[in-house]
């Protein structure tokens, strides 16, 4: 095989086309491995591996005669990847911004009729930082750097504050059978929280608090009330630090084990791979998160691992349903959790447990009705499903992001899963088609955020010649009620 620098110098001298193509196809896998490790994007790793070739032909001649071309080439990917995601975000920071843009019209105002009388209800139930947040950025429509510099964070820090703050509102309401995106409700507030006071209320406001006049019995009243209320706030603060400097004043033992229980354990990792769960020690544990919210977990084998999970994720991965055939008789804590099951089986019963040990939930399965989307077959005979090119193999391979459903020889249940997934609400297959497929789809959308379900049902039309129908069926839930122990 030819040395490929003796390639690499043979295009920077002659510009030889055959030389380079030499050079991509050896190493093009290589670089697109790295790529989809770092972009998780099929379609964003292709962009990042042809900018990874384009810079090697832009520097070939500068390249030293030992340069390991693997190496060089990994490390680019690495440094395009990078850039990407860092424009990647940015562009969603305008889209979103163009996207809460476009909200400010009919629906907004509908929602904020509804969201009105419980707004500060639900702003009491933030804390201080990301209460703040909110009124910082839509009670007062300050930039997210702006928001970032009055709460002594960085715009991205900011931009994760008010996107859990936002979240909390959302499951708010959502609890109240109010159900709003976070998007919806930013619009609603940003555009309707603050009205305009009556003419000439600003100069007797200033008068009463600066000269002490005209100021009623009643109004005197709720001022010395709203003060006790403030004092007992500062109070409750108080108690709470002293309380802590006199446990790490006087049970030096305790405060360390304190200590030790918030420190990260090496399995609280981020977008883990599944292979590690193989190395690690056998454990089943649940922790608080140190991490943002999230709501995919790591699985293979039986063995699990997430973090920044909601118990409303958990307890489907602990009873390996989904997360929408769930139904709660009873209040589950709002926090979030880091998790790990990796012991070699029984996973799920351990899993059980310990939800039922730290929370005293139990799930049961129940037959109940429910809003349903019924699978049906429109067209027989569509060109979308395809006899796998590794029809041989048991192995299925499945990808799927914002607009697109790639999979390989997979198990058309698979897609009826996603399907489901993708809807929020439980998917009944009436086709009847079993078997193992490749599907390749792709439809209009966005982002991960801002969903197109009308377009995916058009494709589904289209390619697979399938259809979604709205029903209502008996179907197997889980129900989560508490503990009898």
């Amino acid at each position: 095989m030819t040395d490929d620098m003796a390639l690499v110098r043979e295009y920077a001298r002659n510009r030889s086309e055959a030389a380079f193509a030499a050079l991509v196809s050896r190493h093009l896998n290589l670089v697109y491995s790295v790529a989809l490790r770092e972009v998780r994007d099929p379609h964003l790793a292709e962009e990042v591996a042809q900018a990874a070739f384009i810079i090697l032909a832009r520097k070939a001649g500068s390249l030293g005669p030992k340069t390991i071309l693997s190496g060089w080439l990994c490390r680019t990917a690495r440094y395009v990847s990078a850039e990407m995601l860092r424009s990647q975000r940015r562009r969603q920071q305008r889209e979103q911004e163009a996207y809460m843009q476009s909200l400010l019209n009919e629906p907004a105002a509908d929602a904020w009729m509804q969201i009105a009388p419980l707004l500060e209800t639900a702003m009491a139930q933030l804390g201080e930082q990301e209460h703040n947040a909110i009124v910082l950025r839509f009670y007062e429509g300050k930039a997210l750097k702006q928001v970032g510099v009055a709460l002594g964070t960085g715009e991205d820090a900011a931009r994760m504050r008010i996107n859990r703050a936002l979240e909390k509102l959302r499951r708010f309401f959502a609890g109240r059978g109010l159900t709003l995106s976070a998007a919806v409700i930013a619009a609603a507030v940003s555009t309707s929280a603050v009205q305009a006071a009556p003419t000439g209320l600003a100069a007797t406001v200033t008068t009463a608090a600066v000269q002490g006049t005209a100021v009623t019995t009643s109004t005197l009243t709720l001022i010395k009330g709203a003060l006790k209320i403030m004092a007992w706030t500062k109070a409750k603060t108080a108690i709470v630090v002293g309380a802590s400097v006199l446990l790490a004043a006087g049970t030096t033992t305790l405060t360390v084990k304190e200590i030790r229980g918030h420190r990260p354990y090496s399995w609280q990792i981020r977008n883990a791979n599944w292979r590690m769960l193989d190395r690690l020690p056998q454990q089943v544990k649940i922790v608080p998160t140190i991490f943002p919210p999230s709501d995919g977990y790591t699985g293979n084998n039986g063995r699990m691992q997430g973090t920044g999970l909601s118990l409303r994720i958990l307890l489907p991965a602990a009873y390996n349903i989904s997360k929408y055939r769930m139904v709660f008789d009873t209040e589950v804590p709002e926090q979030n959790y880091d998790f790990i099951a990796n012991l070699r089986e029984g996973n799920d019963v351990a899993l059980q447990r310990e939800i039922e040990k730290q929370f005293h939930l139990v799930g049961k399965t129940e037959t109940r009705e429910t809003d349903v989307l019924l699978l049906t077959i429109k067209r027989r005979n569509a060109p979308g499903f395809k006899s796998p090119a590794a029809a041989h193999s048991q192995n299925s391979n499945i990808n799927n992001g914002a607009g697109f459903y790639k999979c390989s020889n997979a198990p058309f249940a698979f897609f009826a899963g996603f399907l489901e997934y993708y809807s929020e609400i439980p998917v009944v297959d009436r086709t009847g088609i079993e078997g193992r497929f490749d599907i390749d789809l792709k439809w209009d959308e966005r982002d991960r955020q801002h969903r197109n379900p009308e377009a995916l049902k058009q494709v589904l039309l289209d390619q697979l010649g399938l259809e979604l129908v709205p029903g209502r069926e008996s179907i197997d839930m889980l129900v989560v009620e508490k503990s009898p122990n």
